[in-house]
C-alpha cells in the first residue's frame, strides 16, 4: 500500500469531497485551455487552489529536467498518478506521493530548488497535460526567469 504524505492541505477538506471537486475543476480548466477557450488567469488560480498528488522518491518530490528547467510533476487524481507510475515506477511497486496545494508547490517548493523550476500537471495524460512555467504570475517574481531576480537564482548551485 502506498504511503501518502499530506502537506499544505487545509483541515476543512474532510472526506475528500472538496479535494475531488478541486481536482476535477483543474482538469476541466486544463481541457478548456487545450481547446483554446477559458481564461489563462482562471487556470492559474485553479491550479493554486487545487491539491495535487506529487510522487516522492525517498524524502524528495519527483521532478524532471527539460528545456533548461526543473519540473515538479503533479497529478490531479490517483488515476493520472497511476498512469505516470506505470511508466516510471519499478515493477508493481506502489508509488508513494505527497498531496500538496498547487500554491505551496509554486510559492514554496519551486523557490527552494535554487534553479529555474515550474510545475508540470498530468504529464502522462494524453491531451490532458499542462505546464506552468517559471514565469512572473505563476512563480514568485524572485525566481521567475522573465524577471531580474532570476539571474541570482540561476547562478546559485545546489
Amino acid at each position: 500500500m502506498p504511503r501518502v504524505l499530506i502537506y499544505g492541505v487545509v483541515s476543512h477538506l474532510q472526506g475528500g469531497g472538496a479535494v475531488e471537486q478541486a481536482r476535477t475543476a483543474l482538469a476541466e480548466r486544463i481541457a478548456d485551455r487545450r481547446r483554446g477557450v477559458g481564461d489563462p488567469r482562471a487556470l492559474v488560480g485553479e491550479m493554486r487552489r487545487s491539491v495535487l498528488l506529487v510522487p516522492t522518491a525517498g524524502e524528495c518530490l519527483w521532478s524532471a529536467r527539460l528545456g533548461g528547467a526543473r519540473w515538479i510533476c503533479g497529478f490531479t487524481d490517483e488515476t493520472a498518478l497511476a498512469r505516470f507510475s506505470r511508466l516510471h515506477a519499478s515493477g508493481d511497486q506502489a508509488a508513494d506521493y505527497a498531496a500538496l496545494l498547487g500554491a505551496r508547490i509554486v510559492d514554496e517548493v519551486v523557490p527552494s530548488l535554487g534553479e529555474p523550476a515550474g510545475l508540470a500537471v498530468d504529464i502522462a495524460t494524453e491531451d490532458g497535460s499542462m505546464f506552468f512555467p517559471p514565469v512572473v504570475g505563476i512563480v514568485p517574481e524572485s525566481v521567475a526567469v522573465d524577471a531580474g531576480g532570476a539571474e541570482e537564482v540561476r547562478g546559485h548551485e545546489r
